[in-house]
């Protein structure tokens, strides 16, 4: 088990912050799914989405992370780089972790449903293919 740190402790509640700035409107749950993968020669592939379920009882479908700014009108290059300063902030999140387990984690997941923050840690070996990703995340989306 994972010792949670003050830097991990903190580094939590600065993505908790980021997910509350890029989602415009009051929900009930979220899931997060973020991948990183190391390349050869230190550069790092992978890839985010996350999903929310809109508060009330008429609208009661997810929304994807990247339909947001033509759903409710925002501006996309602001916004994107708000969901790229998130994917960031995961980032530092995996080197936090990696100092400590002394081992990087491929992908994590990240729920917060009844105002309860949940994380889990995946080692899978990832190798970054668009196939793989695809056939990943529709796994994921059945899974959550």
């Amino acid at each position: 088990m994972l010792k949670t740190s003050k830097k991990i402790k903190d580094i939590y509640e600065e993505i908790q912050k980021k997910i509350f700035n890029v989602v415009p409107e009051k929900w009930d749950e979220l899931y997060l799914y973020a991948s990183i993968i190391d390349r050869l020669g230190e550069v790092q592939t992978g890839e985010m989405y996350f999903y929310f379920m809109p508060k009330g009882f008429l609208r009661r479908k997810f929304i994807n992370v990247y339909e947001v700014p033509d759903r409710y009108g925002i501006e996309e290059e602001e916004y994107m780089k708000a969901v790229k300063s998130l994917y960031n902030s995961i980032k530092m999140l995996r080197e936090e972790v990696s100092k400590q387990n002394k081992k990087k984690w491929s992908n994590i997941t990240i729920s917060i449903k009844n105002s309860r923050f949940k994380v889990e840690y995946n080692y899978d070996k990832l190798l970054g293919y668009q196939e793989e990703y695809y056939d990943h995340h529709i796994f994921w989306r059945k899974k959550y």
